[in-house]
């Protein structure tokens, strides 16, 4: 059996132990947040406010917080689902093997959408934008936002829920300029289904009807952020998982989902934007105001026993991990049944996810050759950042490994096999001048920057250096060494004043370390940054220092650099990661909104039992 509702997932959460009530009223206006915070940081359960402050709606949070708990979920349908994306990606999988997929026909026509024409929980009452839960999660946001939205809308000229897209769109619900009640903003980024339908219906001068579904069965919420195999639909996709067909039906025009929690339908009209934002985003800085379509409101429905879903998203880890891992999990064969050659990819969620991406390919161009060296690897890079959100990658690393041993999972052991192989004379490649993640702020505007893979194959070419010299303790023009990898040295600097300085002071770098004979080929990758004792405190630190602050064209350097026809190599490579002056502000919590949040952990209060992890 699946879940029927949102009410009937938590219901079920609470009786297994994975949920707590919170009894005390909380303020929507940050507080709420930093509850949701501190818990998941404890690797604690579910939450459901039961008093929200100036709103009659319960609310709940974290309930994807853990990869169990998001499995536990799921635990009627995880693998029958497993195995329909799989004969999705590989038809000829059923063919060969019937008995092993035999109720995965049955599973497709079963979730297929079902239209209700009487049965309509949703429904019950309609209300306004200003009734609604406006959570406001991090001190600069611009306003409330809906943070687990399924945003639908229809191909104008493929209308119908078959053809449709749903996705995972924040929504901000009132701030700026927005009319109260009246407009709300509709934030997608480059690579969205949506943008699709809206590019088509502004071609016909029509506006694009929309609607946007909050809550129902968990089915539904993660339906919404799944990469799904082409030919499958989100709605067919949440009915198999949820085991109970997607129900819907259509008023003044709109597609309603009757199972939903609630639903905000409207129009988007051609060349009608509004200033979205600032948002705390997943990046862990915010992302600023700009212009985005703005959502003229038509209705806003609820059930009867609505309850408002919603995460809070932050410098990663954070709860959208939980459906990182999970859409890993059920699709961990798509890559390499997509990308020939591909054995394994991963989106490093501690750098962003996008900024990102390991990978490990295969080498089987000239297996008569003598020499090893990358070939193959750089066309399965070209097809990687050529593929749908992967395309939105910064930082590619990728290997091949004939042994089979390497996993991108091992990411400590993965940058040490790289890194002891790499030929940084030849194996770095810039794309410039292109685009990047909406959010990533390191580049040269809004969705623009660059790109570069760093691909490695062969034998050993060094020993990587697993402690610092006196020599390197030494340094004058970087300083406070610390190192966060075998190899890969951290060092600090002043303060970023502009990109001029910063050559005069790579300059005077490279001429320090020829004064002073100092060899750094055992560390092949140089990261400077504000402050090195932070960045090398732990791999998440590194990680997220070293690839979100970097627009590769503009902030990598080398050590004895030389650009040969065309080609940038170096003994070792310095990724200049300090904070720039058009970098977004990284998030800070307020500290007096945590106080308010003691009173719950303390003796009496709902969250008293709740103690911090020890991982």
């Amino acid at each position: 059996m699946g879940h029927s509702s949102l009410k009937d997932c938590l219901l079920d959460l609470e009786k297994n132990g994975q949920l707590i009530r919170i009894k005390e009223e909380v303020d929507p206006n940050l507080e709420m947040a930093a509850i949701h915070l501190r818990v998941y940081e404890m690797g604690g359960p579910a939450l459901l406010f039961e008093k929200v402050k100036g709103c009659e709606f319960q609310c709940a949070s974290n309930i994807f917080g853990t990869l169990e708990r998001s499995k536990f979920i799921f635990r009627d349908t995880f693998e029958k689902i497993q195995k329909l994306v799989e004969v999705k990606q590989n038809p000829l999988n059923a063919l060969k093997n019937p008995f092993k997929y035999s109720d995965v026909l049955f599973t497709g026509l079963s979730a297929l959408p079902k239209k209700n024409p009487f049965v309509k929980p949703v429904l019950f009452k309609e209300t306004t934008i200003d009734k609604l839960p406006l959570i406001k999660h991090w001190p600069m946001d611009g306003g409330a936002f809906v943070t687990l939205p399924q945003v639908y809308s229809e191909d104008i000229d493929k209308p119908g829920v078959m053809n449709a897209n749903l996705g995972m769109y924040r929504i901000q619900l009132n701030g700026n300029n927005y009319l109260l009640n009246k407009e709300i903003g509709v934030h997608y980024q480059i690579h969205r289904g949506i943008g699709v339908h809206q590019t088509k219906a502004n071609k016909k001068g029509q506006p694009l009807k929309v609607s946007v579904f909050i809550g129902g069965p968990p089915s539904h919420t993660l339906s919404a952020v799944m990469p799904l195999p082409e030919g499958l639909s989100e709605l067919t996709f949440a009915g198999a998982l949820g085991n109970k067909r997607f129900g819907y039906t259509y008023i003044d025009g709109y597609c309603i989902s009757t199972d939903a929690d609630f639903v905000i339908t409207g129009e988007i009209y051609p060349n009608e934007n509004k200033p979205e934002g600032p948002f705390g985003d997943h990046l862990g800085y915010y992302s600023l105001t700009h212009d985005f379509p703005v959502m003229k409101v038509h209705k806003v429905y609820h059930r009867m026993d609505a309850i408002w879903p919603f995460t809070v998203v932050g410098r990663p880890p954070q709860e959208d991990t939980s459906f990182g891992a999970l859409i890993h999990e059920l699709t961990g064969k798509a890559i390499p049944n997509e990308i020939p050659g591909i054995k394994e990819v991963n989106a490093v969620d501690a750098a962003g996810v996008h900024p990102l991406l390991l990978a490990i390919g295969s080498e089987r161009y000239t297996p008569y050759s003598p020499t090893k060296h990358p070939a193959e690897l750089l066309t399965q890079a070209n097809h990687i950042l050529g593929k749908g959100q992967l395309s939105l990658a910064k930082f590619l690393f990728i290997t091949a490994d004939d042994s089979n041993q390497l996993s991108t999972h091992n990411i400590p052991e993965y940058f040490k096999f790289l890194l002891e192989r790499i030929d940084l004379t030849r194996d770095l490649h810039f794309y410039t001048n292109t685009t990047i993640d909406t959010l990533d702020y390191s580049g040269s505007g809004l969705n623009s920057g660059s790109k570069v893979v760093f691909a490695a194959y062969g034998d050993k070419k060094r020993e990587l250096a697993t402690s610092i010299t006196n020599e390197i303790m030494e340094l004058k023009t970087f300083n406070h060494p610390f190192l966060a990898l075998p190899g890969v040295l951290v060092l600090q600097a002043n303060k970023f004043v502009s990109h001029e300085k910063t050559e005069e002071e790579i300059s005077e770098f490279n001429i320090e370390l020829i004064r002073n004979r100092i060899d750094t080929h055992n560390y092949p990758l140089i990261v400077i940054c504000d402050d090195s004792d932070f960045t090398s405190a732990t791999l998440n630190n590194w990680l997220w220092v070293s690839f979100t602050r970097c627009n590769p064209s503009h902030d990598i350097y080398g050590v004895n650099p030389f650009t040969r026809f065309k080609h940038f190599g170096c003994d070792s490579v310095i990724i200049d990661a300090r904070v720039k002056p058009h970098h977004a502000p990284a998030l800070i919590k307020d500290p007096a909104i945590e106080k308010r949040v003691d009173r719950l952990f303390e003796k009496g209060g709902s969250l008293e039992k709740l103690k911090p992890t020890t991982s």
